[in-house]
């Protein structure tokens, strides 16, 4: 197994203190053909090595050749007067920094619990050695941002360098322990990096826990789980990029869901190609020795190529575990980011424009809402409301002439991907859409980040719409157009607080009540007004404690007929649900809705620690699949990369929302312990025969909701019966 062999290999690598070298392949190589041993030492150091940090002499100040002509860095875009985005971005420059034929891949390993949970960045650094690199490709790390590292070679409280190269591991230096999530640090790797390991090609690869465009990437769980923004990410890049004379070949995020358009904006200005996931990457993540191999066969390869093989051999990984079915990954042709920043704010302004409209504004996200997305974005898994971005592009070509300009320019910048059955449609880049109204934090950070301001001003209108009992009519953008153009600060996002949801939308007016129809199924339907303003329509599913004291759910059912050109909503609900062999109901909640099958999750308790339970129903032949466990979103937006598989021994106990009955007391109920026997199982069965209780929520579009009354229904045999509260 590979787990096995790392320790050693690593434990066996050699271990050398480098000075300042302007080639590395030379030095490495005059080393290798030298009759001196190595030196072993994690701590070996030259007494006169001119190591590049040490005084700050090397480490970030630049060098005249490498920086001469730059004198500005960075990305500007501004409206014309008819609205049209002008994107203006410095040119980098194309002058090679390595001899031709050379690869220097720089790898930022924020190892946080990947690592001391599971020794994920220690399998990657055997991977690593693994490769059959040559004498032209090198990878370049820097570790930290971890409790415990998995192996004894790296030191837990020290920040270290390496180079990876020829099967052997080297040390550069160490330093003591820096914030992985912090912008200086990066800079600080980068500027050396550039200075003293630079290549023909060079690429950056950020690796850890990815949240999207708002959470950004490597959360160092030695600082509370502190991340990379895009916009620290960017003032990384702009000081490395002083010392340099050509674009890094690629950035990529060996990362969770940083797949973003809002991401590839910011990197366009410094790398030809941007490597992504839109969705979960499982904790194996890329697989290195694939990657290094390939340059070491072909070291002249470029950014599109070596992309193609890090999507193939990445997705290849994913088939191997079994975890394909969600994976996606895709190569991004920077090039081209302008063409489709340019034509989405067309696009976007036209949008805004017909949004004055409700009915349009109701249509449009609806049509979002239903598009697809990434990373759970369901109540038990938490939100990071990652969207795809054709797919709130086409949630909106009713309305707008420019969608096809949009659509042409993804097509032709994603110039590679890869993705399963999950997400088959995704384009490869997602966008960041308000699935969950997260509060004025998050819109401040998406504020520093929209491609657009009339994205970002249709985005402010719904938020609006919730602070403002659903009423937009006097909503005026003009606050927002001046942050966007300024990029400074403003106390104006502040007025949305928390975005807190009522339950009582004033905006959802019945036609007909919530009834019993003739046919014995309980439903209702809208005015045309509220039809206007409702997003969508969930049932839900509860059974009474045997106290009756309080409620608890058992979730979300998708068996719901609805007109929406009538505005009428019926159950079609049938009584079927997952249940734990011993039984024991699952509290389950929609994760995703594909081609001939559904993906779900239930919150569970496992060995004593909190997470979820992935279920896939395929309804056309029946069967019922456990994709595994994943822990969701964390508080600071960190999306878990694990999806664990079950095993004999498990100990799994169902978790339950609960409300009281005659108090605001609401909070976590708990099942019966269950004891995995053999080979992991879910049923998919009729309800136990009993009472239970079922009613709607109708969501408005601004971000509240309504429910009806609740109604029983009976479940005897096969049977079930709807009926009044009695």
């Amino acid at each position: 197994m590979k787990r096995n062999r790392i320790l050693a290999a690593l434990c066996a690598a050699c271990m050398l203190a480098l000075s300042g070298c302007g080639s590395i392949r030379k030095e490495i190589a005059d080393i290798l053909k030298s009759d001196a041993e190595p030196d072993s030492s994690a701590d070996a150091r030259t007494d006169d090595a001119d190591v590049p940090g040490d005084t700050g002499d090397n480490g970030g100040s630049g060098t005249s050749d490498a920086s001469e002509g730059r004198t500005e860095v960075g990305l500007s875009m501004a409206l014309d007067d008819d609205g049209r985005l002008d994107v203006d971005r410095n040119t980098a420059g194309s002058v090679p920094m390595g001899e031709d034929g050379t690869w220097t891949i720089f790898v930022y390993m924020c190892g946080t619990d990947l690592e001391s949970d599971g020794g994920s960045a220690t399998n990657d650094l055997i991977e690593m050695t693994e490769a059959s690199t040559g004498e032209n490709v090198c990878f370049v790390v820097q570790t930290g941002g971890t409790a415990c590292w998995q192996n004894e070679l790296i030191p837990d409280e020290k920040t270290g360098r390496y180079c990876i190269y020829n099967g052997e591991i080297y040390s550069f230096e160490e330093q003591p322990v820096a914030p992985m999530g912090s912008s200086d640090t990066l800079a600080d790797f980068l500027t050396w990096g550039v200075e003293n390991c630079s290549a023909a090609k060079m690429g950056l690869v950020f690796w850890n826990h990815g949240g999207g465009s708002i959470s950004g990437v490597c959360f160092d769980e030695l600082n509370d789980g502190d991340s990379l923004s895009l916009t620290e990410i960017n003032d990384a890049l702009a000081r490395a990029s002083e010392l340099m004379t050509d674009k890094f070949e690629f950035i990529g995020f060996d990362a969770c869901l940083m797949g973003t358009v809002e991401s590839a904006n910011i990197l366009a200005t410094y790398a030809r190609y941007m490597y992504g996931s839109q969705e979960l990457e499982p904790g194996s993540g890329w697989d290195y020795a694939s990657i290094g191999s390939y340059l070491g066969d072909d070291p002249y390869a470029n950014g599109a190529e070596l992309g193609k093989a890090v999507c193939d051999s990445y997705y290849n990984s994913c088939l191997y575990d079994g975890q394909e079915s969600f994976a996606t990954l895709s190569v991004v042709d920077l090039s081209k980011m302008d063409d489709v920043i340019v034509s989405f704010n067309d696009f976007a302004r036209e949008l805004y424009n017909a949004s004055e409209n409700s009915a349009v504004l109701s249509a449009v996200v609806r049509n979002a809402v239903y598009a697809d997305n990434f990373g759970g974005n369901n109540k038990a898994e938490g939100y990071t409301n990652m969207v795809d971005l054709a797919g709130v592009v086409r949630a909106g070509a009713e309305y707008s002439s420019g969608a096809d300009s949009v659509l042409k320019a993804l097509d032709s910048a994603v110039i590679y991907k890869r993705s399963g059955s999950d997400h088959s449609g995704a384009c490869g880049l997602s966008v960041y859409y308000p699935l969950e109204l997260q509060g004025s934090a998050e819109l401040k950070i998406f504020g520093d980040i929209a491609i657009s301001p009339y994205y970002l001003s249709f985005v402010d209108r719904t938020i609006y719409g919730n602070s403002h009992s659903g009423s937009v009519s006097d909503y005026d953008n003009s606050s927002v157009l001046d942050i966007w153009a300024s990029g400074e600060e403003d106390s104006y996002w502040d007025s949305y607080g928390e975005c807190t949801a009522t339950g009582n939308s004033p905006l959802i007016e019945y036609y007909d009540e919530p009834q019993f129809l003739s046919d014995g199924t309980y439903g209702f339907s809208l005015t045309d007004e509220s039809l206007w303003c409702t997003a969508s329509v969930e049932a839900n599913v509860y059974v009474l404690t045997g106290d009756m004291e309080n409620i608890i759910e058992l979730g979300v059912s998708a068996d719901i007929y609805a007109d929406w050109s009538a505005g009428i909503f019926t159950d079609n609900f049938d009584g079927y649900w997952f249940a734990l062999p011993d039984g024991q109901i699952l509290a389950i909640y929609i994760v995703a809705e594909c081609d001939g099958y559904d993906v779900y999750t239930a919150p569970i308790m496992l060995n004593g620690e909190m997470t979820n339970l992935r279920i896939t129903h395929d309804y056309t032949n029946g069967s019922v699949t456990i994709d595994g466990v994943w822990d969701g979103i964390g508080e600071n937006g960190m999306a878990s990369r694990d999806i664990r598989e079950l095993k004999h021994g498990d100990v799994i106990i169902p978790v339950y929302y609960y409300m009281a009955i005659d108090s605001d007391d609401e909070g976590y109920w708990y099942g019966y312990e269950y004891v995995i026997n053999g080979e992991p199982q879910i049923n998919f069965e009729m309800l136990p025969d009993g009472e239970y209780l079922y009613n709607f929520t109708i969501n408005d579009v601004f971000g509240d909701f309504r429910m009806t009354d609740f109604v029983n229904f009976t479940v005897d045999g096969y049977d079930i019966y709807f009926s009044e509260i009695s």
